[in-house]
Order: C-alpha cells, then structure tokens, then sequence
C-alpha cells in the first residue's frame, strides 16, 4: 500500500462503520465498536419511546454523513450544528463533527468535538479509535496509544483488529517497528483477510531477515484476488532473497500483465530490487 492508500483507508475507517450503522440502523451508536450499541450509549431507546428530539437529530446526522460521503464539507458540518442543537446531550453528532474536522485538517476542532463526545459517552470505543488517530496525525503518539488501548480493552468491542492496526500505523510512523509489529500481527489474527495489514506484517517481517514468514503472508494476498503492485513486489524481493527463482518469475510475470504502469512494475524493470 502507498502511503496515499493508507491515509484513506485510516481517514475512513469510521466513516465506513458510520454509514452502515446509520443508513441501515438509523442510529449512530455503537457504530465503529460494531457491536456494543447498547452500552456505549448512555441513553438507549426503542422506536417506540425515542424522544421526537432524537428523531430530528438523528436525521439530520443521517444527511451530515450524506453530504460528508460527497465531501460536501460545509453542509455536512451544518447539518450537524442542526443536530447538536436539537439533541444537545446525544454524543454522536459531536463524534461526526470531529471527522469533518479531521477530514478538512482543522485539528483542534476535531479534538474538541472528539472531547465532547467523550465527555457525553465516555465509554464509546469507537471515538476513543478516532481520537487516537487524530492523535497520531498531530504528532502526540503516547497519547494516541492511550486511546487505542483504550479501545481495544472494551471487551464488547467489535472492531478490535482495525484499532490493533491503526495502532501498528501509528506506531510504525514514529519508529516504533518492533512494536508496530506485534500490533500487526494481533490486527491480523482477528482479520486475516485484511491485505493492508498483511503487506505491513510482511514488509516488517521481510526488512528484518524473517523471510520465510514474510513469504507466509505474502503468498497469502498475492495468490488471491486482494493482490496489488505493492504486494507484488514485496513478494518478488522476498523469493528472490529465498532464491526461488520460478516463484520470482511467476510474480514478476504477474505485475507486469497486471500493473504494467505502476511504480513497482518500473522498478522491476530497471532491477532496483535494494531501493
């Protein structure tokens, strides 16, 4: 993966979670913890007992995360003011307001809105894994830790592999490889079929000389339909240190029928297997 492709798999990891628990469920909560709705939010309700004033909200929510999807920005962000004054004690609509912050580079505002939704629930996982990687992105990594270990020690919390591996992003951004590593390898115990964590396992396995593991998961993404120029070539530098020349050739052959115009094919072609 390029360092584009991770940013935005990060940047929505939330938002996907979002959309699915609120355009099918028409509810906010639980929705990145994917599974502990009922006790992340303080105050649950049934269609028939739900105040008219979290109906309004959470349609108004409903079109935040509509026009968010668009990166209609400024509308998003006022249909979450609408939200916030209907239901000013619900903390998902200052959850949202975070994410469109993160997503336009206000930090501070995204971590005042994340606070807030804290402040509301303090038991939402889901917020607690998107303000540590709003942490992350501002430079603050133990305190992003903290969050993430937050998250992940909520044992009705359902997206723990995505947390484990924005932990691991964090931690490989500041140095950390050792430990990003192991937040990897816990990443892809709980999800093995996520290829983004799978190349980053690898490629840390393959720069410290454990090359028949890398190749365990290489092999893995590159002989299914999830493989990529980037996984591709990792997996032929890692056959051609374990010197297995048709397994090399046979990659080789793959990225350049497939990938003909990337990066990697063009570093193929020039031989710059140490770059």
């Amino acid at each position: 993966m390029n360092k584009t492709q991770s940013l935005r798999v990060a940047s929505f990891l939330y938002l996907g979670s979002v959309c699915a628990a609120l355009l099918l469920a028409g509810s906010l909560a639980g929705c990145a913890g994917g599974g502990s709705a009922a006790t992340a939010t303080p105050q649950t309700f049934t269609d028939s007992d739900e105040p008219e004033s979290r109906k309004r909200a959470t349609n108004r929510l409903k079109l935040a995360v509509l026009y968010f999807q668009d990166a209609k920005y400024n509308f998003a962000l006022d249909e979450v003011k609408q939200a916030i004054v209907t239901d000013p004690n619900w903390f998902e609509p200052y959850a949202m307001r975070g994410l469109i912050f993160l997503q336009t580079g206000d930090y501070a505002q995204a971590e005042a809105s994340l606070q807030k939704a804290l402040a509301i629930n303090p038991n939402a996982s889901d917020v607690k894994h998107n303000y540590g990687f709003l942490l992350c992105k501002m430079k603050r990594p133990v305190e992003a830790t903290k969050y993430f270990r937050a998250a992940l020690s909520d044992p009705t919390y359902a997206q723990r592999a995505k947390t484990w591996a924005e932990q691991g992003n964090c931690q490989l951004a500041n140095g950390r490889k050792g430990d990003a590593e192991a937040s990897f390898m816990h990443a892809y115990e709980l999800d093995a079929g996520n290829a983004d964590t799978g190349y980053k396992l690898s490629n840390l396995l393959f720069q410290r000389g454990e090359l028949v593991k890398a190749q365990f998961y290489t092999r893995r993404i590159n002989n299914s339909e999830r493989a990529s120029a980037e996984s591709l070539w990792l997996g032929i530098k890692i056959e051609r240190s374990l010197e297995n020349q048709d397994a090399q050739l046979q990659l080789e052959a793959q990225l350049r029928r497939r990938f003909a115009q990337s990066p990697e094919a063009m570093a193929l072609e020039r031989g710059a297997f140490n770059e």
